[in-house]
């Protein structure tokens, strides 16, 4: 039995992986895409940019369309989507056809992460729902340790449609794999009416948990958008340095995350405090330790694993929050990420606009880290007086 959960673990996993790669790997071969397609670097980056809001967007659309499928079905649907959309992407000679089968690709991201995490939680015992969770969040973590790195040097050895044809493959392996391990039986609660899910996705504390979720992403991309900018013109880092310094931010991130995954577990509230306060810590040292380039190296690997360590404690967070709807309210609190990653790549590039230097995104994520710490004490104190008012009637 024990083999049986782990080979479907690694099949979401192994999913987990392409997605991460086919977001993820876009930003390290920009000019060479920009280049082909004739675009400029900005116009280049909106497939970026895109990406994101088709997953924010795309995610509800999903949730809907597949809320009678088994959580199976689903799962397959999800990523015949995302090797339909990556061959899309690998036969783009043109910029507004690279552009939809970004778009394409994105629908699928939101709603496999939120219907692949409720999966992993249903194949394990109660005590060990948020590492099954974070298990399959590692394929998205080495997403960033292997995929875009290899992604990278493909492109710039020979040209960055092979890449996608790679990762379109992948996303076959996947599908295979999915048929192959995931259990027919883990599906089956019976569906909930829509509106009625959504009632529940409405409710403040519902809501408020997924506020936290978009406040500590929002935070981690203030940094991860610019983090070259930081590293050439504040840490003076050779170029020769920036992959194996940001490799460090991958290794960091694949503990954390699992890390996470082991808190969460425990207590999700404590994960949240703890993994997000870290967050905050790191990213206030990492503005002070940016000037030297031998102590940015270690604060880098802290800082990846402080800020993926919050991955599971955000999504558990959310499917605690929204028990009574857990498939949609995974799958919304997905998107929530993204439209952090937006605010954060938009609010870091403020300070770069006004004329000052990429030091002053490292303080635009420190103060997007506290806010996410005060949220979640701020939840402490409310889940406090709500228990004693409980007591009290009892």
């Amino acid at each position: 039995m024990t083999r049986h959960i782990n080979l479907a673990l690694f099949a979401l996993a192994l999913s987990a992986f392409g997605i991460g790669t086919t977001e993820f790997v876009i930003m390290g071969i920009l000019p060479q895409v920009s280049h082909s397609l004739d675009v400029s670097i900005p116009s280049a980056g909106l497939l970026v940019s895109f990406y994101a809001l088709g997953v924010a967007v795309g995610a509800p659309i999903l949730a809907l369309l597949t809320k009678n499928f088994s959580r199976k079905k689903a799962l397959l649907t999800l990523m015949f989507i995302f090797i339909i959309g990556n061959i899309g992407c690998a036969l783009s000679f043109h910029y507004g056809v690279m552009m939809l089968a970004r778009i394409l690709t994105s629908f699928c991201h939101g709603s496999f992460f939120g219907i692949g995490a409720v999966t992993a939680a249903r194949l394990v015992p109660p005590e060990k729902k948020a590492s099954a969770v974070a298990l399959m969040f590692t394929g998205l973590t080495l997403a960033n340790v292997l995929g875009v790195p290899f992604g990278t040097f493909i492109t710039q050895h020979w040209e960055w449609h092979i890449t996608f044809w790679l990762i379109a493959g992948i996303g076959v392996l996947a599908f295979l794999a999915l048929f192959a391990f995931i259990p027919e039986d883990g599906a089956a609660e019976t569906p909930v009416n829509f509106k009625d899910e959504l009632k529940i996705i409405r409710q403040t504390h519902v809501l408020f948990a997924m506020f936290i979720t978009l406040l500590t992403f929002a935070s981690v991309f203030a940094i991860f958008t610019y983090i070259s900018p930081i590293l050439l013109s504040i840490t003076h880092a050779p170029s020769a340095w920036i992959s194996p310094m940001l490799l460090m931010i991958g290794v960091g991130s694949v503990i954390g995350n699992l890390w996470g995954g082991k808190l969460a577990d425990r207590n999700i509230l404590k994960a949240l405090l703890i993994s997000i306060g870290l967050l905050f810590i790191i990213s206030l040292i990492f503005s002070f330790t940016s000037v030297s380039l031998y102590f940015t190296i270690p604060t880098l690997f802290l800082w990846g694993l402080a800020s993926f360590a919050t991955v599971a404690p955000l999504q558990m967070n959310v499917v605690k929050a929204a028990h009574a709807a857990p498939n949609i309210a995974s799958t919304i609190n997905i998107g929530v990420f993204n439209i952090g990653n937006a605010i954060g790549a938009y609010l870091g590039g403020v300070p770069l606009s006004l004329g000052f230097s990429a030091r002053g995104c490292l303080w635009v994520a420190v103060f997007l880290a506290l806010l996410a710490v005060l949220a979640c004490v701020l939840k402490a104190i409310l889940a406090k007086t709500i228990w004693k008012q409980h007591c009290q009637k009892i």
